[in-house]
């Protein structure tokens, strides 16, 4: 059993599609109408990674509290000056000790997104 994919109900469709675009490097798979709102899944184009945009002008919007989704990166420091230069206002990249680094960004909703470099 794995994820097939998270689904994020969001404000501004446009803005989050280029957050996770630049962010995550994930791209857009399909985009939809699903009246009076759209869908779009972006993914990482081998079928391992997707997340679905949800948007309702009307509908519940997902407040981001209380959870953050960690993506895998082998160019942390690269990613990091990137949310740097996009005004993302990054955390500081942090080292536990585990042989693993990371940093936290957020995405337009408050949504937690964690970018993490693990062991090979």
């Amino acid at each position: 059993m794995h994820i097939k994919h998270v689904t994020l109900k969001v404000n501004n469709l446009e803005e989050s599609i280029e957050f996770y675009e630049i962010i995550t490097e994930l791209t857009v798979s399909r985009r939809f109408k699903a009246e009076p709102g759209e869908v779009v899944f972006l993914t990482n184009g081998r079928g391992e990674t997707e997340i679905e945009l949800v948007y309702m002008p009307q509908g519940q919007k997902f407040e981001g509290k209380g959870m953050f989704i960690c993506f895998e990166t082998d160019k942390l420091d690269e990613m990091h000056k990137l949310a740097q230069d996009k005004g993302l206002n990054p955390s500081a990249i942090q080292d536990p000790g585990d042989e693993t680094r990371y940093f936290y960004v957020y995405d337009p909703n408050g949504v937690s997104v964690q970018l993490r470099v693990f062991p090979k």
